[in-house]
């Protein structure tokens, strides 16, 4: 009798953790990975161009800005006194 009380035992055993074997629920959750956010690219704003020359009545050399009389006077004193012969005309004996 005691032998078969230890097998029902044993069988009551088995019947009540195969039911919580049953109730355990394992999942493997593989998500979807997070969205990819890019950044816009930098804007690069290439520098305006260096036009040298007059511009109404002031001349940029590149540096700044000279008024009209201050231009007039620094060309006077380069050395060629006022007049200038264009490069392969004395050659020619046109100056």
């Amino acid at each position: 009798m005691q032998r078969s009380l230890i097998a029902l035992a044993f069988a009551g055993l088995g019947l009540s953790l195969s039911g919580l074997a049953h109730a355990v629920n394992v999942d493997v959750n593989i998500g979807t990975p997070a969205p990819v956010v890019v950044a816009p690219a930098p804007v690069v704003v290439a520098p305006a161009p260096v036009i040298v020359g007059w511009h109404g009545d002031r001349y940029w050399d590149g540096r700044r800005y000279w008024e009209r009389r201050e231009w007039e006077d620094r060309e006077r004193h380069h050395g060629h006194g006022g007049y200038h012969c264009p490069p392969g005309h004395a050659k020619k004996g046109e100056c």
